[in-house]
């Protein structure tokens, strides 16, 4: 029976380890893409929440500038 060298051997581990790295690191950017898609859709719905009691408060017409707070509505 044939053997790898030991240097064979060697490299070969070491592309296999290197590879099975590269797959777990990938499988973490996507439990991360799963984490922050939940995020941004909690953020989502808190801003709609907070939009429509704005919207009821100050009319359906109303713009915010989100940089002022200045509140401005189709007759102003």
């Amino acid at each position: 029976m044939k053997e790898l060298s030991k240097e064979e051997l060697e490299l070969l581990q070491g592309l296999v380890t290197e590879y099975n790295n590269v797959k777990i690191r990938i499988a973490d950017t996507f439990i991360a893409q799963d984490a922050l898609l939940k995020e941004i859709e909690a953020m989502k719905a808190a801003y709609i929440k907070e939009e429509k009691k704005l919207l009821e408060k100050y009319g359906d017409d109303a713009v915010i500038n989100v940089q002022t707070g200045k509140v401005t509505n189709g007759d102003n």
